[in-house]
């Protein structure tokens, strides 16, 4: 075969590529917008992406699992799910297609193999969609609205219902309340719209209405006077820190829940995928969903201890600048942080050392921690400097994060990244809230001493921790297959 033959054949191959892609991508919202069934590959979202975006994910599953992922696969699955009768769901695509390789001898075709994969999906019993108050609208409020809204789809779990904020509320106001929600400096355009209606003090996204209330505090707010009850309440105004100050947002009329999107004391500080199980929302009102750095290492350190048992170590985050600090030298409560975020490197405290045992309790008093910000404004790395109780290898935790990432109870936690080029914009946008740095792992020779680079996106990364802990304690959790 000549090489100009060998160029029209790749050529003919793409394009059939790309045809296949078009159609995975409309069966992918179809089932979504029809069904509620929401698909993934290997937990990188599909919803809203682009011929290229799907196929660069394929090329990611591939390298992953070791095995070739074909879109022309995925699509023959998909097409299986959507002929099936299921409820309400979320599937990994990429463990399906994975483990159709894997199994394709027992099964005569794909209807048959997924079938049997989603058997057990008609158990799973509907679910009571759940009104939703952010209250706050900061750098935390806006991405939880924007990825509510995305994710709407029939509104058969979480609802935006209303965004609480202080101050007086006319036009000018209200339309810059919507352009920090249209246009973000670090994560792009919304994709979506975002209109203002001053009569009825509301912001329409997506077409949605979404009250935006004044208050100056909880006890002003009756919620049901906007159809809002029984609400999901999550406070993301630093404001409210303690179990006392937070049941004030719970004693508001028509609220039921509050979740608070920072550390708390007196209430459970919760990693989702590590301890949510163990904090049941049939008895408890108030509930914390930690750090961002807390859930950052929090699924890796468990994967750790569960394997090699640790002794000690030392946690050093290089965080993000964050509004806490100044723009320019200037008075500051805490020393170093009244230096300008931008220009300098600060070194400050972390409580995310000690936060970790409040999830796992067999870390308490093993770590220590200390914090350095830099001059990023999103995107944040945690180094964990750990002396282990069994002796191992860069093989094996490289080993062992993988399978914690493909496989368990910590798959939407833990990413497992492959690339000898990362650096902290490359994970600007990753859902995972750890992404493990499997090419960075240093080990001692005697195997008992490892130094793991765990990144993670401090602002986008955690509010689907957010999401993820708000869904449980609202209950609203769909049948799940990872």
């Amino acid at each position: 075969m000549s090489i100009n033959e060998t160029y029209e054949n790749e050529l003919a191959f793409q394009a059939d590529r790309r045809r296949a892609t078009v159609e995975f991508i409309k069966i992918v919202s179809d089932l979504w917008y029809d069904k509620s069934i929401e698909l993934v590959l290997f937990r990188n979202q599909l919803i809203d992406r682009n011929v290229s975006e799907i196929l660069n994910l394929h090329e990611y599953a591939g390298e992953f699992v070791q095995k070739p992922i074909s879109i022309f696969d995925s699509v023959e699955i998909v097409q299986a799910i959507k002929t099936l009768d299921i409820p309400a769901s979320k599937l990994d695509i990429g463990k399906l297609t994975y483990e159709y390789h894997l199994e394709e001898k027992k099964y005569s075709n794909a209807m048959s193999f997924v079938a049997e994969k989603l058997k057990d999906a008609k158990k799973k019993e509907n679910v009571t969609p759940k009104d939703v108050v952010l209250y706050g609208f900061g750098r935390i409020g806006r991405l939880l609205a924007r990825e509510l809204m995305t994710r709407t789809g029939k509104g058969s779990q979480l609802r935006l219902r209303a965004i609480v904020t202080r101050g007086k509320l006319d036009q000018t106001v209200l339309e810059k309340r919507a352009s920090l929600l249209r246009n973000d400096s670090v994560h792009g355009d919304f994709p979506g719209t975002v209109n203002t209606d001053l009569k009825n003090e509301a912001l329409i996204i997506n077409g949605t209405t979404v009250k935006i209330i004044t208050a100056n505090q909880p006890e002003d707010i009756d919620y049901t006077k906007y159809g809002i009850d029984n609400a999901l309440i999550i406070d993301n105004t630093g404001a409210f820190r303690d179990k006392e100050a937070l049941t004030r947002l719970k004693n508001s009329k028509g609220a039921e829940k509050v979740l608070l999107t920072a550390p708390g004391k007196g209430i459970p500080n919760i990693v989702y995928g590590v301890n949510h199980l163990e904090n049941n929302p049939d008895k408890l009102d108030i509930f914390s969903a930690a750090s961002c750095t807390t859930n950052a290492i929090t699924p890796v350190l468990k994967a750790m201890e569960d394997t090699y048992g640790v002794k000690s170590g030392h946690l050093e985050t290089i965080h993000a600048y964050t509004n806490d600090q100044n723009l320019v030298d200037n008075f500051h409560k805490k020393y170093r942080r009244g230096r300008a975020a931008a220009l300098n490197m600060v070194i400050t405290e972390t409580g995310a050392g000690q936060a970790v045992s409040k999830a796992l309790p067999s870390f308490d008093g093993k770590l220590t921690s200390n914090a350095i910000r830099v001059p990023v404004p999103n995107g944040s790395l945690a180094i964990l400097n750990l002396e282990l109780e069994t002796e191992t290898s860069v093989e094996g935790i490289n080993a062992t994060l993988k399978k914690y990432a493909l496989e368990g109870d910590l798959v939407e936690q833990i990413k497992y990244e492959m690339s000898d080029e990362l650096v902290s914009s490359d994970i600007v946008g990753s859902s995972a809230p750890s992404i493990y740095d499997s090419k960075a792992t240093i080990v001692r020779k005697d195997g008992k001493n490892a130094v793991l680079y765990v990144w993670y996106d401090n602002e986008y990364g955690y509010s689907h921790q957010v999401i993820r802990l708000a869904k449980y304690i609202a209950k609203v959790r769909r049948f799940t297959y990872y």
